[in-house]
């Protein structure tokens, strides 16, 4: 393992409130009889990240109280109604000074997405400059690995439910793209049919 691969911190948006899911926080979804917030947080563990910080939002004192999360930092978002955007500037401002070089930022409603992709993608990382993105079929998604390098630039323009989107579309030529559809599924659970996904 390299320097930089062991100073990439995993970064978990589980603000969301569900609002198409009848007002259900999906960070309290359960899926194979644990909640979503703990199989996300034990991937980006698994795949190598020693420190992950966990963004919460809606219903954050149920995630507290119903959620093993261990050894993770728990962010909170009051702002977390005006969309992803929010989350993610939180989540990197609370990387700031730790070290990190990159940080890999995984999403909670994304329980078919692995420890084996999040690994690919982290294993990409060169330094704080690298903009690292999992494929699917060529097709750009998560999770992504942000440089420290970019956090600043990245926090100006996550507005809403964009996030990092902008920034990797105005970035395109550095993003390295990591094909991951032999190892991952990319669905999310968005709506009442997703929660087949679950089991």
């Amino acid at each position: 393992m390299t320097d930089n691969e062991d100073r990439v911190a995993g970064l978990l948006l589980a603000a969301g409130g569900g609002r198409r899911l009848g007002g259900r926080p999906k960070a309290l979804l359960e899926h194979r009889g644990r909640l979503l917030v703990e199989h996300a947080a034990d991937a980006l563990r698994a795949a190598g990240c020693i420190r992950v910080h966990v963004v919460l939002g809606a219903r954050a004192d149920a995630v507290r109280r119903s959620a093993s999360l261990g050894e993770c930092v728990l962010v909170d978002n009051p702002a977390w109604e005006r969309g992803m955007g929010t989350s993610l500037r939180a989540g990197l401002a609370s990387l700031a000074g730790t070290g990190a070089r990159a940080a890999l930022v995984s999403l909670v409603d994304q329980p078919g997405i692995g420890p084996e992709a999040l690994a690919r993608v982290r294993a990409a990382c060169r330094d704080e400059s690298s903009l690292v993105s999992a494929a699917y079929a060529g097709a750009r998604g998560h999770p992504v690995l942000l440089g420290a390098a970019h956090w600043d630039g990245i926090a100006a323009t996550a507005t809403g439910d964009r996030g990092a989107r902008a920034y990797l579309k105005e970035h395109e030529e550095a993003v390295a793209l990591v094909e991951c559809g032999d190892v991952a599924r990319p669905y999310d659970i968005d709506t009442e049919a997703d929660l087949a996904h679950l089991e």
